[in-house]
């Protein structure tokens, strides 16, 4: 499976997840968005994830978003560390 999963940090806190998806649709197919929110308050943490639907879209979306202003905010985009697979005993 191909690794097109985004981290994208140093959100405003005013960006929601349209505003996240406006941002990066130009690069491809968005598969999935969100902005990562407090539980307890509703409001943004600060960073959220953009899924495309290729590695190359991707790519294309840390090239051209990386260290670019977004609502006031220069935006940290890289590739999201996958989830730890839990150990498979042997």
């Amino acid at each position: 499976m191909s690794n097109a999963k985004l981290y994208i940090g140093n959100l405003s806190f005013n960006v929601d997840d349209q505003r996240l998806e406006e941002a990066f649709k130009e690069f491809g197919n968005i598969t999935d968005h969100v902005v990562m929110k407090d539980r307890e308050t509703g409001r943004s943490r600060g960073f959220g994830f953009v899924t495309y639907s290729s590695e190359d879209e991707a790519n294309a979306a840390i090239s051209g978003m990386d260290q670019q202003d977004l609502d006031g905010r220069r935006l940290r985009v890289n590739m999201a560390n996958p989830k730890p697979s839990g150990g498979g005993g042997g």
